[in-house]
């Protein structure tokens, strides 16, 4: 389903995390959240799952406005860093989580369905303790898609694993996201996983988006210069102008 994001707001005491941020993301789009650590990228995933309550600001998803719905009551799976999996439960136990209210039999059937689709098949039985952080974060990953839900929200997913897995793991997600077809935000610091990944890319500094466009408009015409230094090595020059069409920078007159 589409994603409505529209004028959110959130402070914590004197500090605005958010401040006035509004977001499309059309169906089956996959968008990077992409900043500095406290930009506000973290707040905006957590108010849009209803973890954080906002302090004004509506979200849609699809034509529902689900802006002060519980969690539970808001259609999405999500993906911690952590994996947050139950360490005292096997893997078909982790992943059958979210489909309680479903006969065994279906429940087995899609268990199965989601180990196919994370490539673990036969891992059942297993308990997390016994996977790799890759396979732990597969596992996590099928949980959150187990129930098919409309929206899936992932919070810095590759960040504990390390570069070799992490890059692979990002390439499977990406094609499997396109497979299915389902509408994805993603939280990252991380601007290869940003470039690699995202359709669009909603770059945010001070809790402010301050450019929303694809990875190539965001790196080769960066709005501002923020986001010239956060996604490329910058170069700064100084610079007179000369008329409307060009400046002068050292000796050389250059047309913009």
């Amino acid at each position: 389903a589409p994603m409505k994001v529209r004028g959110m707001q959130k402070r914590f005491g004197a500090f605005t995390a958010l401040d006035n941020v509004s977001l499309d993301v059309t169906a089956g789009e996959l968008v990077c959240l992409l900043g500095p650590s406290g930009c506000g990228k973290t707040t905006l995933l957590r108010c849009i799952a209803g973890l954080e309550r906002q302090d004004r600001g509506e979200l849609y998803l699809g034509s529902r406005d689900v802006s002060h719905l519980a969690p539970q009551a808001r259609d999405y799976g999500i993906l911690f860093q952590s994996y947050a999996l139950f360490p005292n439960l096997s893997v078909e136990a982790n992943i059958a989580y979210g489909l309680a209210g479903s006969g065994r039999d279906e429940v087995r059937k899609r268990v199965a369905q989601m180990l196919e689709l994370v490539g673990l098949t036969g891992s059942e039985k297993k308990y997390p303790g016994q996977l790799s952080g890759g396979q732990q974060q597969r596992v996590a990953l099928a949980r959150a898609l187990a129930p098919a839900p409309s929206l899936l929200l992932l919070d810095e997913p590759m960040s504990a694993l390390d570069a070799r897995v992490r890059e692979h793991l990002c390439t499977e997600l990406r094609q499997l996201q396109r497979r299915l077809g389902i509408t994805t935000l993603m939280v990252t610091h991380n601007q290869d996983e940003a470039m690699l990944m995202a359709d669009r890319i909603a770059v945010m500094n001070n809790g402010k988006v301050e450019q929303y466009a694809t990875p190539q408009e965001i790196y080769d015409r960066p709005a501002t210069p923020f986001v010239a230094e956060f996604v490329g090595q910058g170069n700064w020059l100084p610079f007179r102008r000369s008329s409307d069409s060009h400046a002068q920078v050292g000796g050389m007159n250059l047309r913009l």
